[in-house]
């Protein structure tokens, strides 16, 4: 049965931001992109169970949180260069401030506990509403609320913000900083 095209679409848009979501949860490119395809194939597979009129990123994204959980309740035994001596080989100098402030960005969002992170990351930057990311993360509102002012508070204290001008420009680090939430 071909797929409906408002949906083949809706499938498609939401793959950037799938992408970006799974590279943190992840911290490994080729890892995200796996993860990426096999929620995309799950979601082919099962896009009956999809209720036309609901959100499809949020759909998505759940299907992706969820496959990541039970790959990483899978893989939590296993050691992967433990020493890090194959990661450092995978680093780069920083070619200008721009990356520096955004590596430093990247460690102190991997310092955050996995939930606060992904409560940061689904409303902070992918956009979603704070009723959209409980509805991903199976929580309530509130708890999603707590969780992204927590992240927020602990974020500037590790990178020493007073305040979102005193952090890059990129705007979507300033609302995540901020607290914007989507309009």
């Amino acid at each position: 049965m071909p797929m409906d095209e408002s949906v083949r679409k809706a499938v498609l848009a939401a793959v950037p931001s799938l992408r970006a979501f799974a590279i943190s949860l992840c911290g490994n490119v080729d890892r995200a992109d796996d993860l990426v395809q096999e929620t995309l194939l799950r979601a082919l597979a099962n896009i009956e169970s999809f209720q036309p009129g609901t959100n499809m990123s949020a759909w998505l994204f759940t299907i992706l949180r969820n496959h990541f959980r039970s790959e990483y309740r899978k893989r939590r035994r296993e050691v992967e260069d433990g020493e890090g001596r194959y990661a450092e080989t995978l680093k780069s100098q920083p070619e200008q401030p721009g990356r520096v402030e955004f590596r430093e960005f990247r460690e102190a969002l991997a310092q955050l506990p996995p939930d606060q992170r992904e409560a940061l990351i689904l409303v902070g930057a992918s956009g979603f509403s704070y009723e959209e990311a409980a509805h991903i993360c199976g929580c309530a509102v509130g708890t999603i609320k707590s969780r992204v002012n927590r992240a927020r508070t602990r974020l500037a204290e590790l990178l020493s913000i007073n305040s979102a001008d005193e952090f890059g420009p990129d705007d979507q680090t300033r609302a995540v900083l901020a607290g914007g939430e989507r309009p």
